[in-house]
C-alpha cells in the first residue's frame, strides 16, 4: 500500500472539507485511492445527516427570483447564524429557488427528488442536502416555498438573507418595488382588514379585553368609578378595529411618506397590489435557548460530587 502523505490527506480535505483524521482513515482504507476514498467520505458524510435531522433549524436564509412572470420564494434552514455566511449554502438556498421557479414541484418532497449537483453531491436536491450535512457539520432542511405563475407582474425584495418577499401586482415596477421593502419593514399579514384571519382577531380581542379588566380593577382599587360593559365594550371593538388598520397593507401608512396610506400611494400610481408572500427566517419555530450558566453549574457540582 502507497504512503498516505500529509499533501494527500490535504488533497483530500480541500475536495470534502471533512477533518483530517477522517481524510487520513478514508485514505488509508482506500489504499490511497483518492477517488475511493472520496466516496468513502461521502457514505460517512451522508450517514451524519440521520443524526443532525432533530437538531433545530431555526436560522438560514431566505431566497427569490422572478423571471418574467414566473417568481418562487424559498426558505432554507440551519441551526447556527455561522452557517447563513457559508457560500456552499447559500448557493444551495438560491438554487432551490432556481429548482423551484422552473420546475414547479408540488412541495418539499417533489423538490428534494429534482436533479441538481453542487460541491461534488448529487445527483439530486436530496442528495446535496445530506452531503452539505456532513460538509457544514450542521442539519439543513428546506423548510417551505412558494411560487408564481400567471398573467400578473412579480417584484422582489430582500432584506439582506432573513426577509424576502413578492409581490404580485399590476402597473408600475417601481411602485410594486415600495410595496414589497414596505411589507419587508412593516411585517403585515393581509392586504385588507377583511382578510385578517380570524384568530388574530380574536387574540386582538382577548388582550384588548383582559387590559380593561386590569383597567378596571385598578380604577375600583383607586376608589374611582369603573366604566360601564357598554364603554367598555367599545374600547375593546376599538382597539380591535386599531389593530386591523396597523397589520393590513393597505391601511398602513407608507414608509416612504407616513403623510399617505400604502393604499393611496398605489392609487396615484395606478398600481394594484394583488397579493404578497413575506418569509422571515424561523418564523414560527421555537428556538433552543442554551442556559450556559446553568450548564456550567451543573458540572462544577459534578465534579465536587466526583
Amino acid at each position: 500500500m502507497p504512503a498516505i502523505t500529509a499533501s494527500m490527506v490535504a488533497e483530500l480535505r480541500a475536495k470534502t472539507d471533512a477533518p483530517m483524521m477522517e481524510c487520513k482513515k478514508a485514505l488509508t482504507e482506500a489504499e490511497g485511492d483518492m477517488g475511493k476514498a472520496e466516496e468513502l467520505l461521502r457514505v460517512k458524510l451522508g450517514s451524519k445527516a440521520g443524526k443532525a435531522a432533530a437538531r433545530i433549524t431555526a436560522e438560514g436564509a431566505i431566497t427569490a427570483v422572478v423571471q418574467g412572470g414566473v417568481g418562487a420564494i424559498v426558505e432554507v434552514n440551519c441551526e447556527t447564524d455561522f452557517v447563513t455566511k457559508n457560500d456552499s449554502f447559500l448557493a444551495f438556498a438560491r438554487a432551490c429557488a432556481d429548482l423551484v421557479a422552473k420546475s414547479a414541484p408540488a412541495d418539499a418532497a417533489a423538490l428534494s427528488g429534482l436533479p441538481y449537483v453542487q460541491d461534488g453531491f448529487g445527483p439530486t436536491v436530496e442528495d446535496v442536502r445530506k452531503g452539505l450535512i456532513g460538509k457544514i457539520g450542521e442539519n439543513i432542511a428546506v423548510r417551505r416555498f412558494k411560487r408564481y405563475e400567471g398573467p400578473s407582474k412579480l417584484a422582489s425584495y430582500l432584506h439582506g438573507t432573513r426577509i424576502g418577499v413578492i409581490v404580485e401586482y399590476d402597473g408600475d415596477e417601481v411602485a410594486a418595488k415600495d410595496v414589497a421593502m414596505h411589507v419587508a419593514a412593516m411585517k403585515p399579514v393581509s392586504l385588507q382588514s377583511s382578510e385578517v384571519p380570524a384568530e388574530l382577531i380574536e387574540k386582538e380581542r382577548a388582550v384588548a379585553a383582559g387590559k380593561a379588566a386590569e383597567d378596571a380593577k385598578a380604577a375600583e382599587a383607586a376608589g374611582k368609578p369603573v366604566q360601564s360593559a357598554e364603554i367598555v365594550a367599545k374600547r375593546i371593538e376599538g382597539s380591535v378595529q386599531k389593530y386591523l388598520k396597523e397589520v393590513s397593507l393597505f391601511n398602513q401608512a407608507f414608509v416612504k411618506n407616513d403623510k399617505q396610506s400604502v393604499e393611496q400611494m398605489l392609487k396615484a400610481a395606478n398600481t394594484k397590489v394583488l397579493g404578497f408572500t413575506l418569509y422571515v427566517v424561523g418564523e414560527g419555530i421555537e428556538k433552543k435557548v442554551d442556559d450556559f450558566a446553568a450548564e456550567v453549574a451543573a458540572q462544577v457540582a459534578a465534579a465536587k460530587g466526583g
